[in-house]
This record gives C-alpha cells, structure tokens and sequence, in this order.
C-alpha cells in the first residue's frame, strides 16, 4: 500500500488519481500507524513553504516523516514536497524545513523572456543516475509548476536537471529518499514511468 500524506496542500488526489491508474492500492491519510506502516510513503503539494511547514507541524506529520525515512520506507516528495525535505527557502524565511537532505531554495531569476514561476514542459539532464528515471531516455520532457530552486551543498544527491535561467535540481535520490520538483503525474507515459519506477522500489541504493 501507498500512503500520500494529506495536509491540506494543492494538488494531492492527482497524485492519488495516477496511482490508481497505474493499480495500486493508493491511500490519502494524515493517520500515523497508516504511514508508518505504508510500502511506500508521498509527500505531494502545491503552496507556500511556510504554510505547508505550519500544517505539517500542526498535523504532527513532520516527526512521523523522520520515522518513515529512518525505517528505510522509500519516500518520494513531489513539486512543494521536495522543497520541503530540504532545510528552509527564501519563500519563508526563518522557517525550517524538514531537513532530511541539505539545502535551501532561492527564487527563480525573473526576465522578459522567463518568467516566474515557471509553468509548462522543460527537458531532463541526468548529471548522476537515479533509480527513478531507469529505462527513461535524457532529455525527456516533464511538466513543472514552481517558483524557487534548490543550493545544495551535495551535488551528488541531484539525479535530474534542467535549464530555466539557471540550473535547476528537477530530482533528488539519497537513501529511501526521492524527490521530483516536477509533477510526474501531469507528464504523461514518461510522468508514469517515474511513478511506476517508484512503485517498483524495495529501498533506497545511493
């Protein structure tokens, strides 16, 4: 079973939707045993890094999130989800992130000819290789919605990248611990190839 973490954040029953599409027994819970006992956890999302720092805390998810990733669960944050594991953005400043990877993120440079956030498709580099991505080809396309982009000072962890005036961590992998800053379930076949390399995963290997 797969668990996707519901704290009132945008878009979670997409990710609910394609799961279920692709037949798996998909669950939208803010029940501890039900995460702490899941295959596979997500962490889905759309909104404001502090906000969503504020519910989780509120929900008392952000010590059971630390309890699924120190149990080896496989754990995929997705779009605001993947911000969120880092340590804090300008978004909110003073606020803590879930610091399950180190980092921070920083607003996307504004310019006539990109403007913020960015929304639509943008092709993948893949800099160090990722469980997620097995069997996809470099420079597919996937759809992105967002507005800050991840300084982290371990580039090892960066799996996939692309170019929106500068250099954008689209994909992390440490451990048990994946993250998509684009939404897999809004990019179609290669979008549910993401999902089904997810589903697939016994653990963590980097």
């Amino acid at each position: 079973m797969i668990a996707i973490i519901d704290y009132d954040a945008g878009n979670v029953k997409s990710v609910e939707k394609a799961l279920h599409y692709l037949g798996q027994d998909a669950v939208l819970t803010r029940d501890y045993e039900i995460l702490l006992r899941a295959d596979k956890v997500i962490l889905p999302g759309v909104g404001n890094f502090g906000d969503a720092m504020m519910r989780l805390e509120e929900y008392g998810l952000v010590e059971v999130i630390h309890k699924i990733v120190e149990q080896g669960t496989p754990f995929l944050g997705i779009c605001l989800g993947q911000q969120l594991i880092f340590d804090s953005s300008d978004e909110a400043p003073g606020v803590k992130g879930l610091g399950l990877l180190p980092g921070t993120y920083h607003k996307l440079p504004d310019s006539e000819k990109r403007k913020v956030p960015q929304i639509g498709w943008n092709d993948l580099k893949f800099p160090n290789a990722g469980d997620l991505f097995a069997g996809i080809p470099e420079h597919s396309y996937v759809y992105f919605v967002h507005s800050y982009y991840l300084d982290t000072p371990d580039p090892s962890i960066i799996t996939a990248t692309c170019e929106y005036g500068v250099t954008v961590g689209a994909s992390v992998q440490k451990k048990n611990i994946y993250a998509c800053q684009f939404h897999p379930e809004k990019s179609s076949e290669v979008g549910l190839q993401i999902l089904r390399n997810f589903i697939s995963l016994t653990g963590g290997t980097k």
